[in-house]
């Protein structure tokens, strides 16, 4: 027998149809407050971070030039996993206004402009992938768009690397989606409003954009420093050394 799911309003009628006797029990178990679980806390990468994970990519085979120019262009633009997976020759305009076009959630369309040194790294990318099979941007061996587990895969491998020279990483778990994050952080930090990159990442609402304002410890801090007395001393608070010393006898 298939059990079928009703919504608490549905679910309160039929109850109060078959046991109308129990209305005053049914209103208050539906006025339970369904228990709120916290978000998990959003991971991006410093630009120091985002630098050493480009840089532990080895440049010796063709396989790990292409996944460095992927990291590069995920790392700029904020595409999502399926954007790149799903990206054509076609799909890059490199020259004036150099710009990536992906076709976003909902099928929906957009543009995103490239910086200089990421349509430098795909022009170089571009003239040996030109001698490869297949039309999507990064393939596979046999010129196959890349699945999104062997995107994932490669980024776990070459994030490993990067933990020699930046320990830091070996702390997060880093995936296509951490990148994206990193994109929008790295707006945030620039002074860009909420309203453009929303539009950059593509975001159905800018409300979705409002959890970077959040995960910006440093945005923060400048916003608290804006509002310090001005017979404040700047900069964190440090304890002075009897307080220290009171508290680790405590």
């Amino acid at each position: 027998m298939v059990q079928v799911l009703h919504r608490p309003s549905d679910t309160s009628a039929f109850h109060a149809n078959r046991a109308p006797e129990r209305l005053d029990t049914i209103a208050r178990i539906n006025a339970i407050p369904v228990k709120k679980h916290p978000k998990p806390q959003m991971t991006f990468l410093t630009g120091a971070e985002a630098q050493a994970l480009l840089d532990a990519v080895p440049t010796s085979t063709w396989t790990n030039r292409r996944d460095r120019a992927m990291l590069t262009l995920a790392i700029q633009t904020g595409l999502r996993l399926s954007e790149i997976t799903s990206l054509q020759i076609a799909s890059v305009h490199l020259g004036t206004a150099a710009h990536v076009a992906c076709t976003g959630k909902g099928r929906k369309n957009r543009t995103t402009p490239l910086t200089s040194a990421t349509t430098t790294a795909l022009e170089s990318y571009l003239r040996e992938r030109v001698a490869r099979p297949g039309q999507a941007l990064f393939p596979g061996p046999h010129g196959q768009a890349l699945s999104a587990d062997a995107v994932q895969q490669r980024l776990a491998l070459h994030v490993t690397r990067a933990t020699t020279s930046c320990p830091g990483l070996a702390s997060k778990h880093v995936t296509v989606h951490t990148l994206r994050h990193t994109a929008a952080m790295r707006f945030l930090e620039a002074g860009i409003d909420t309203a453009v990159i929303a539009l950059w990442l593509g975001h159905e609402s800018i409300d979705t954009t409002q959890k970077y304002l959040h995960a910006d410890l440093a945005l923060k801090e400048r916003a608290l420093a804006r509002t310090t007395p001005p017979d404040t001393r700047p900069g964190r608070y440090q304890a002075p050394d009897a307080l220290l010393a009171f508290l680790e006898r405590l």
